[in-house]
């Protein structure tokens, strides 16, 4: 009795895979082992990233070639491009190894994988309505953001003149301010200058000298401010 083709076609209970399965589970398996960004996804590497960006950074502060550093820290230059990309997890001997060759304590190369990484999310028409000093009827400052626990304080402001806006005061402060303009057309001063701005235009200037909206030329005015200066210890 002869057994129907379905029958025959189908495969053994336990029966092995091979030929096109077996050979596309090597490849996919090949792909994980040379590709470090598909790794990504079978575990968390961030400490093997944090790490690596490290390595690179002081590698590349002293002008060295990977060549170099491997050789000066005894190891192959594929496994220093694998440690570099995040690839692998170093041993303990090897992070002293390319500490000396490097200069740096251990520490050092996990100085950043620790740090706040914060996000401000404000969503339209829900920046912080505040009064800054020598603001004006008719001035409205909406702040947009900031930056928390950074050196470096970042200010960002959406600013808008009216028609009922007073004559705006000239503003003097620390640190870099940045301009662009979103509608209306003003002519701003900086120092000894006026500079008429229309949507598109950007203004960028050293905030320590007298600033601020001259000419309300076309109203309503909006425009976003970045301010950045250095915090106080």
């Amino acid at each position: 009795m002869k057994r129907p083709p379905e029958a025959a076609k189908r495969p053994r209970a336990g029966a092995k895979k091979t030929g096109k399965t077996a050979a596309g589970a090597g490849a996919a398996k090949r792909q994980l082992d040379q590709d470090p960004h598909a790794l990504e996804g079978a575990r968390d590497n961030g400490l093997e990233v944090a790490i690596g960006r490290e390595v690179r950074a002081f590698r590349r502060q002293l002008e060295m070639t990977v060549v170099e550093l491997a050789k000066a820290a005894g190891l192959s230059t594929g496994m220093l491009s694998k440690i570099e990309n995040g690839g692998i997890s170093p041993s303990l001997a090897t992070l002293r190894a390319l500490s000396r060759a490097l200069d740096v304590p251990v520490t050092a190369f996990f100085r950043r994988f620790e740090e706040e990484r914060d996000a401000t999310f404000v969503k339209a028409g829900e920046g912080l309505k505040i009064e800054r000093r020598g603001t004006r009827a008719g001035h409205q400052y909406e702040l947009l953001g900031h930056s928390m626990g950074k050196r470096i304080a970042v200010e960002p402001y959406l600013i808008t003149l009216t028609e009922e806006s007073d004559v705006f005061p000239l503003f003097q402060h620390s640190g870099i301010e940045f301009i662009y303009m979103l509608e209306g057309e003003v002519g701003y001063r900086h120092s000894d200058k006026t500079y008429v701005l229309r949507p598109g235009d950007s203004l960028y200037f050293d905030a320590d000298a007298p600033h601020g909206p001259e000419d309300l030329r076309k109203l309503p005015i909006r425009f976003l401010s970045v301010i950045t200066y250095p915090r106080d210890d």
